[in-house]
């Protein structure tokens, strides 16, 4: 167990963080999953957006890598124009 007034902090804190990157990850993870199983090129048009930013913004606070952010947007524009 931490012994440093800091360390408890930072303990609390790094939950607090977690909790708030695993909601972040999740949710745009269920974003892609119905973006993938949208069958409908009008609908998908309007979510790739949204979904792109969500993992611009996971991709800017280290909770992914860029590049693999790179690469789900490069998959999910081309699944979008391909419908």
């Amino acid at each position: 167990m931490a012994n440093h007034k800091s360390t408890l902090r930072r303990i609390r804190s790094d939950e607090k963080k977690k909790l708030r990157n695993r909601y972040a990850h999740k949710s745009t993870r269920t974003a892609i999953k119905n973006l993938r199983a949208s069958a409908d090129k009008k609908e998908a048009t309007e979510m790739l957006p949204k979904v792109s930013s969500m993992l611009d913004k996971l991709a800017k606070k280290n909770i992914i890598h860029m590049n693999k952010a790179a690469n789900l947007k490069s998959g999910l524009a081309a699944h979008v124009s391909a419908l």
